[in-house]
C-alpha cells in the first residue's frame, strides 16, 4: 500500500505542482495585492488596508444623495448580469440540438460534427469575423448590407434606409443584445449540446415506450420524460455556465468594441484588464478580481444548496 501510495503521489505531483504554481499562486498574490495601493509606474507598494474594498464597495453622499463610489464597478457588474441572458438561451438551443441530433438519419455524424467545429476555434477569431459581420456600413457589413437590401426592395428611400440599420456595435442600445447573439452562436453547439447529447443515451428507452403507451405525445414525453432525465445534466451546464458568464467577455469586448459604446460592453473581467494593464492600478485590479472570485463562490454555492435540491426533486 506504501509503495502504491508513492505512485500515485508521483503521478499527482505534476498536476499538484500546476495547481499551486498556476492557479493557488496567483490567488493568494492577487489576495495580498488587494490590500496594497501598487501603480507599476510607482517604486513600491504602498498598504492600505481596506481602502480598495471601501472605494470598490462603498457609497457615499455626493448633492444630497448616495452614490457609489466607484459607479464604473457597479454600471460593469450589471453588463456582466445582463449579457449572462444569453446562458438560458444557450442551454435551450443546446438541447434542442441535442435532440433533433439524437435521431438516426444520413450524415448524423456530419452534422454533429458543423455544429461543434465553431467552439474550437480560437474566440479572438471568431469575434474578428462576427466584427466584420456587425459593422454598421451598409457597403462592408454583411447583416446591415442584407437589411438595406431588403428595405430598399421594400421602396423606403437610401437615406431613410441607412437610418435603419442597427448600429450593432456602435450604438448602446444595440451592443449588448449583438453580444447575447455572438455569444449563443458561439456556445449552442459547443460542449453542452456534447453533454446532452450523452445525457440522452442515458435516458432509458422503456421510459419513452411506457409514455407512449399511455398515450403521450412528443411534447409530453420531451416534458415528463426527457427534461427530468437530463436534469443532473441541466444543472451541470447551469453552474459551469453562470462561472463561465461572470468571468466572460473579456475577448469579444477586446475584439469587437473595445467595451464601448458608453462602456455598454464593458464587463467586469474587462474592467479588471483596463485597471491593471491600462491604468496600471495593480492594487485595484487585484482587489475586482478578490471581489469577482468572491461572488463567483458564493453564486455557485447558492446553486448546489438550492438549484441541487430542485433538481433532485424532479
Amino acid at each position: 500500500m506504501k509503495r502504491q501510495g508513492r505512485a500515485a503521489i508521483f503521478f499527482l505531483l505534476p498536476n499538484l505542482i500546476g495547481f499551486l504554481v498556476f492557479t493557488l499562486g496567483p490567488v493568494v498574490v492577487a489576495a495580498g495585492l488587494s490590500f496594497y495601493r501598487y501603480q507599476l509606474a510607482s517604486d513600491k507598494p504602498t498598504l492600505i488596508g481596506l481602502d480598495n474594498f471601501l472605494n470598490l464597495l462603498g457609497f457615499k453622499w455626493e448633492e444630497g444623495k448616495l452614490v457609489a463610489s466607484d459607479s464604473y464597478f457597479w454600471k460593469y457588474l450589471g453588463n456582466t448580469l445582463f449579457l449572462m441572458l444569453n446562458i438560458p438561451l444557450s442551454m435551450a438551443g443546446s438541447l434542442v440540438l441535442a435532440i433533433l441530433l439524437d435521431r438516426q438519419f444520413p450524415g448524423r455524424v456530419v452534422f454533429r460534427t458543423l455544429f461543434f467545429i465553431p467552439h474550437l476555434c480560437s474566440g479572438i477569431a471568431i469575434y474578428m469575423v462576427w466584427k466584420m459581420l456587425l459593422t454598421y456600413e451598409p457597403n462592408v457589413g454583411i447583416l446591415n448590407a442584407g437589411l438595406w437590401n431588403i428595405y430598399r426592395l421594400l421602396g423606403i428611400p437610401a437615406e431613410r434606409a441607412v437610418a435603419m440599420l442597427p448600429g450593432w456595435l456602435i450604438d448602446a442600445r444595440w451592443a449588448k443584445p449583438a453580444f447575447i447573439i455572438v455569444f449563443v452562436w458561439a456556445s449552442v453547439g459547443g460542449y453542452n449540446m456534447i453533454l446532452y447529447l450523452a445525457g440522452l443515451q442515458n435516458v432509458p428507452p422503456e421510459l419513452y415506450e411506457a409514455a407512449e403507451m399511455d398515450g403521450a405525445g412528443w411534447w409530453a414525453r420531451l416534458r415528463h420524460v426527457t427534461v427530468p432525465q437530463l436534469a443532473p445534466t441541466t444543472f451541470f451546464i447551469l453552474v459551469t455556465s453562470v462561472i463561465g458568464g461572470l468571468q466572460g467577455g473579456f475577448e469579444a469586448a477586446y475584439v469587437m468594441t473595445q467595451g464601448g459604446p458608453e462602456g455598454s460592453t464593458t464587463t467586469i473581467s474587462y474592467y479588471i484588464y483596463t485597471q491593471a494593464y491600462e491604468q496600471l492600478e495593480i492594487g485595484y485590479a487585484a482587489t475586482i478580481s478578490v471581489v469577482l472570485f468572491v461572488l463567483i463562490f458564493i453564486v455557485t454555492l447558492v446553486n448546489w444548496q438550492l438549484g441541487g435540491k430542485k433538481f433532485e426533486a424532479l
